[in-house]
């Protein structure tokens, strides 16, 4: 069913553009006023304004319906999950605590406990 409204609603669709771009502007009018010859066509002496402009507005209707019905059955979809319940976790090896002891120092870095340098400067007790 789904797929028979998109294919209807592609070709309305199309079908829609086709039309909006054959039909003429208002300042064509004027031509045919002053006895251009586009008076005299196909879609009769009136000229093709009324027969397009009802086709116009009746494709412009069903493409307005089968917009509400794809909207309709796309809301009614039933998801039987939530995409977070379908995402596998991978089990991850519990974190070992380190001991400040165990931490080695960085390269560079002074030790943790100073002294007092030899012979040197040490304030007066």
């Amino acid at each position: 069913m789904d797929t028979l409204i998109v294919i209807v609603h592609i070709i309305v669709a199309v079908a829609l553009i086709a039309l909006v771009l054959v039909q003429h502007g208002k300042g064509a009018d004027m031509g045919a006023a002053f006895g251009s010859g586009a008076s005299a066509t196909v879609f009769g002496s009136r000229g093709s304004g009324s027969f397009l402009t009802r086709t116009t507005g009746i494709l412009a209707a069903v493409f307005f319906l089968t917009s509400l019905g794809l909207a309709y059955l796309s809301g009614r979809a039933v998801h039987k999950e939530s995409v977070v319940d379908s995402v596998t976790t991978m089990p991850s090896a519990p974190a070992k605590a380190a001991a400040p002891a165990d931490v080695p120092a960085a390269p560079g870095s002074a030790p943790a406990t100073t002294t007092a340098p030899a012979g040197g400067n040490l304030p007066p007790e």
